[in-house]
């Protein structure tokens, strides 16, 4: 069976990441996108990153155009959105498919392991995934769950 340090993702940079390197930490895990009604959580999500960092809590954001073509954009435009509009630290990572054959591997692993209320599939843009020091997935929560109302839940696993 897998883990979630088992697996690694390319960063909007181009450079494959190890998720080992998050080992240990609280994670939160994003599918993000640029045009969406709920792209102005970039800034709750960033806030947590920069309060909680420091207490070993990550945020990883991984663009998705599978909802309403809302990240259109390549990596050098995504990045350049999310530093400007949200001044983003968190590590980002290339775009992504969630659901379907060509799904990254991760995504089919989260979906798995937290199932949402209508079944595996990802709804929609910023769904979020709660990952403790362990790297057991332990929350799944709707695009409609802002990050600010996940502080209390993500404070108890620090």
């Amino acid at each position: 069976m897998s883990a979630i340090y088992d697996f690694t993702a390319q960063s909007l940079a181009g450079d494959e990441v190890p998720l080992r390197r998050f080992e240990g930490q609280v994670l939160l895990i994003v599918n993000t996108a640029s045009a969406c009604g709920f792209t102005p959580q970039y800034k709750g999500l960033e806030a947590l990153h920069r309060d909680l960092s420091p207490r070993g809590f990550a945020v990883l954001g991984f663009p998705c155009n599978q909802f309403g073509a809302q990240e259109p954009g390549d990596s050098k435009q995504i990045e350049a959105f999310c530093e400007t509009k949200f001044h983003v630290t968190f590590p980002m990572f290339a775009k992504i498919d969630v659901n379907g054959s060509k799904a990254h591997p991760l995504w089919d692993y989260l979906r798995r392991e937290k199932m949402g209320l209508l079944g595996s599939s990802i709804k929609w843009n910023f769904t979020k995934f709660v990952v403790d020091r362990a790297g057991k997935v332990v929350g799944r929560h709707a695009p409609t769950v802002t990050p600010e109302a996940l502080r209390r839940e993500i404070e108890a696993l620090l």
